[in-house]
């Protein structure tokens, strides 16, 4: 018997934190019965329906994907925007995004069914590097890059980017490109980092999550992780 939110997980729906919310509306049902516990603990061997779907074991899938510009990181779009998963047609379990990347953002992004792993790769506390590559509006300056790497509050918490580097400015056309590293998972990190010290951010791309990297794909391309590569992932994410 396992607590009822990790099952959930461990069937691939969604994360268990998601799988939380599910529960505190109203939306799982076992064996007939509405479930709003969180502690309440089940089988699948229960018959467990969650938003009216039934759910079952499913053996788990990792994905790494190049997700191009002007696609949305969600499972289904109410405005009929492109999402990640129409580029997984061909993949026959329930899969979903590892959090986001915001729709003008392209870059490094991973999926999964298994919803554990999901979770541990978003928590904060795993403080897994995400290495992004930022095109932003007039030339930044060292004073601003040092003002960066000091720390910088978002969200009433102190922020503090792994590696902050300026690549280049273009002096003609106002523009410079910047390396970021961060590790904390606030929405819109790097836009909110570059915006506190004056630059409105024209593209960013995540070129590396940990030890990952786009390396032998094109953009809307997409390749299975290996177990090896996972367990590393895992091992980074529970050593911190």
């Amino acid at each position: 018997m396992e607590r009822l939110q990790k099952l959930i997980a461990e069937s691939g729906y969604c994360s268990r934190r998601k799988a939380e919310e599910l529960m505190k509306q109203k939306k799982v049902v076992v064996n007939g019965k509405i479930i709003s516990e969180l502690g309440t603990k089940a089988s699948f061997s229960d018959e467990i329906i969650v938003e009216g779907n039934l759910i079952e074991y499913q053996e788990k899938e990792y994905y790494l994907f190049y997700k191009p510009r002007g696609v949305v990181c969600t499972t289904s779009d109410d405005k009929g925007r492109k999402t990640v998963l129409d580029y997984f047609d061909d993949v026959q379990k329930r899969i979903y995004p590892v959090g986001r990347l915001d729709y003008d953002t392209t870059g490094l992004l991973l999926l999964t069914n298994d919803g554990e792993f999901a979770n541990l790769m978003m928590h904060p506390k795993s403080k897994i590097d995400k290495f992004y590559v930022a095109k932003v509006e007039g030339i930044v300056t060292g004073d601003e890059v040092k003002k960066i790497k000091a720390g910088i509050r978002i969200d009433d918490k102190k922020i503090y980017p792994s590696r902050v580097k300026l690549k280049k400015i273009d002096k003609q056309k106002m523009t410079s490109i910047v390396e970021i590293t961060i590790h904390d998972g606030i929405n819109h990190e790097v836009k909110r980092l570059m915006e506190y010290v004056g630059h409105n951010v024209i593209k960013l791309k995540r070129e590396a999550f940990g030890f990952l990297t786009l390396s032998g794909l094109k953009s809307g391309e997409k390749r299975r992780l290996t177990t090896k590569e996972v367990k590393q992932l895992i091992n980074m994410a529970i050593n911190k």
